[in-house]
């Protein structure tokens, strides 16, 4: 899992006074006094060890498609982002993916050797890291249903050296993991391919090569949109498998990528029996507005930035359906989203 780039110098990817909007599927964030975006996981360690020598608070996310950032950052604080982070090794039974890969990358490689089982990564945003973190899902698929073993950093280890775990032994459950309980940086998977065709590095490296020439619109749900269906759409017409197309319907539907957004805001509560965005319907609350915010008037779990919200705009939705959800059902859900000051 060593990268094959060369690490640069700090000074040369540490940026001052970057708008952290750009760094998020939500356009919301004011500038950080310090941002960065390694490319290794040399690059990082690197950074890390210099955060630790200047006494700096550090916060680190993939693509930002997530997390919520504040107006105004910690001016003592590092925002790291693993969205450069991009290595996509084949083996003749097993994939290392990196941190930063997205994880609807997965969708177009699996279909690349004709499995099925990747079907569910297709328009998941976010990076593969955060993934892991919060054992993303959609529909009965699962990160933590995919990956064989994860390589992290121990913030609690001086050394700093990559370390790895068995899937076994994240304790994964409904969007939940150890890594959430550790100081532990993810820094990439393994995923087992056995008995699958051997996938084209080549050809995977290809689609990757493309991926980066998204630059900062990574972070942008519609470049998203655009990039990874037609990507699927140029790898499996006109025979389309019938999941893929459930899922383009369903997003279209519902139009998650038409807003910044950070997609489904809360967790959904399994007690209830139904989803917050069921919830939120029955109380008829789709459509409420706040400054340039709004809750989706076509998904009631979707904060929606629809003209310059601040973060405040939303987090004023947030305790709106809260108290609302409170009064009537007797709790209050637990966001979702990774609000980070």
């Amino acid at each position: 899992m060593i990268s094959h780039k060369e690490p640069r110098r700090l000074e040369q990817f540490i940026k001052k006074q970057e708008k952290l909007a750009n760094h998020c599927s939500y356009a919301i964030g004011g500038n950080a006094e310090y941002f960065a975006s390694p490319q290794t996981v040399g690059e990082l360690v690197e950074l890390l060890r210099y955060c630790n020598q200047q006494h700096l608070e550090y916060t680190i996310f993939g693509i930002g498609s997530n997390v919520l950032f504040s107006d105004y950052p910690n001016a003592n604080k590092m925002y790291i982002s693993l969205k450069e982070l991009l290595q996509f090794e084949v083996k003749e039974n097993r994939w290392f993916v990196s941190a930063g890969i997205p994880m609807a990358m997965l969708a177009l490689a699996g279909e690349l050797i004709q499995s099925e089982d990747f079907q569910f990564t297709h328009l998941l945003p976010g990076s593969l890291g955060a993934g892991i973190y919060m054992n993303a899902k959609y529909y009965q698929g699962q990160i933590g249903d995919v990956i064989s073993r994860v390589y992290y950093l121990d913030m609690a280890e001086p050394n700093l050296e990559v370390q790895c775990i068995p899937v076994e032994e994240c304790q994964y459950g409904y969007k939940r993991s150890l890594f959430q309980d550790k100081p532990w940086i993810i820094v990439g998977a393994d995923i087992s391919v056995e008995g699958y065709p051997l996938l084209s590095q080549p050809e995977i490296e290809s689609i990757l090569e493309r991926y980066m020439l998204m630059k900062d619109n990574k972070s942008n749900l519609m470049q998203f949109y655009t990039f990874f269906s037609g990507e699927m759409k140029r790898l499996t017409q006109p025979n389309t498998p019938t999941f893929i197309q459930e899922i383009e319907e369903y997003r279209a539907k519902n139009k998650h990528f038409v807003h910044h957004s950070c997609g489904s805001y809360f967790k959904n509560n399994y007690d209830i029996g139904k989803s917050i965005g069921a919830l939120v319907d029955h109380l008829q609350m789709k459509g409420t507005g706040s400054g340039g915010a709004m809750i989706s008037p076509h998904h009631g779990n979707m904060l929606i930035n629809v003209n310059d919200a601040t973060s405040e705009d939303i987090i004023h939705l947030q305790m709106v359906i809260s108290e609302a959800i409170f009064k009537e059902y007797g709790f209050i859900p637990e966001p979702e989203v990774q609000i980070i000051k």
